[in-house]
């Protein structure tokens, strides 16, 4: 089984779009509770990944040897806007380490917070890479990376930190990694089934008290606004039910879900890597499993959402198809 029809695109009595895609739910033994589309296809889950590339800061104590607070570890976590908050964390934490912004290896990003966007243009100051949406994780690569006493390229997979990152990727996949491609922020990124990636959440669902797996969720729980920012998916949703679920987007349409109450997991590819689809079917799986309430304002946005034009008239709707709430 293959990719199956997912979110629908009407325009008036028009079927204008159809995205396909992929989702799997995991409970914590690591079996399949559902599946749309085939759960062995094989993705690469982008920065959905982030709290999986830092069990390894956490794992090995170097997170406590360098006294990384909940919010140090929200921004590993991150796909941020590049906010203010976000950046000038990263800002303290690179001092901290006795580094700067040319340690960084993840490049240049223009803010995607338009505030901060605005100040740089208005002082004609040409963006870093502190601001770019991964600088939190890149600080958790250097954390770990002096923790190690390693070289400086620890974006290279034969780095002792990207090694780590790959252990323990697979180990938390419970599977072996066919391979990686080089993600936006230029460290490796590892490939997994989908099967895989819903194992590792339900992993993180399921964690005790004190694991590197709940610390790392109850960071991002703590701190849904460091995670991405205003108006983000991701923010939002953890926002909505605070304390009740963690959820993580990825480039090119990969989404991810951390219910510690229900001790689930789950992700969900939309085929064409388009994010509409995925966060729309990433609110309805939390519908679903009991997470968001049916009439919860948010879901509105994503779930059977209208569609508006720049006038703000009403001209379709997003729908999901039927079977995943």
């Amino acid at each position: 089984m293959s990719s199956v029809d997912m979110v629908e695109i009407w325009r008036g009595p028009f079927l204008e779009s159809l995205h396909q895609g992929y989702a799997v739910v995991c409970d914590a033994s690591g079996g399949i509770v559902d599946a749309w589309g085939d759960p062995d296809h094989v993705i690469l889950p982008r920065s959905s990944s982030k709290m999986l590339q830092a069990l390894p800061l956490v794992r090995s104590g170097a997170a406590d040897q360098f006294g990384l607070t909940t919010a140090q570890l929200a921004l590993c976590c991150a796909s941020h806007n590049g906010a203010a908050i976000h950046s000038e964390p990263v800002a303290r934490w690179l001092a901290d380490l006795g580094m700067s912004d040319d340690d960084l290896r993840c490049g240049s990003q223009e803010p995607a917070d338009i505030p901060a966007r605005d100040a740089l243009i208005k002082s004609d100051t040409t963006p870093c890479q502190m601001h770019n949406n991964c600088s939190g994780k890149h600080c958790g690569f250097l954390t770990y990376g002096k923790f190690l006493g390693a070289g400086p390229e620890y974006v290279e997979p034969d780095h002792p930190v990207q090694i780590a990152v790959k252990d323990a990727f697979e180990e938390i996949t419970e599977m072996e990694s066919p391979g990686f491609g080089v993600d936006g922020c230029s460290a490796p990124n590892y490939a997994a089934s989908m099967h895989g990636i819903a194992r590792a959440m339900a992993k993180f669902a399921a964690a005790p008290d004190g694991s590197a797996e709940y610390r790392l969720r109850t960071a991002m729980m703590t701190h849904p606004e460091l995670v991405a920012g205003e108006t983000r998916a991701c923010t939002d949703l953890m926002r909505a039910m605070p304390g009740k679920l963690a959820v993580k987007t990825g480039a090119e349409g990969v989404f991810v879900g951390i219910l510690p109450d229900q001790k689930l997991g789950f992700v969900v590819k939309a085929a064409d890597g388009t994010t509409r689809a995925a966060e729309a079917v990433t609110a309805g799986l939390l519908a679903r499993y009991g997470v968001l309430p049916t009439d919860a304002p948010i879901l509105k946005r994503f779930v059977n959402a209208p569609i508006r034009n720049r006038a703000g008239l009403e001209t379709g709707q997003m729908r999901l198809v039927p079977g995943i709430v």
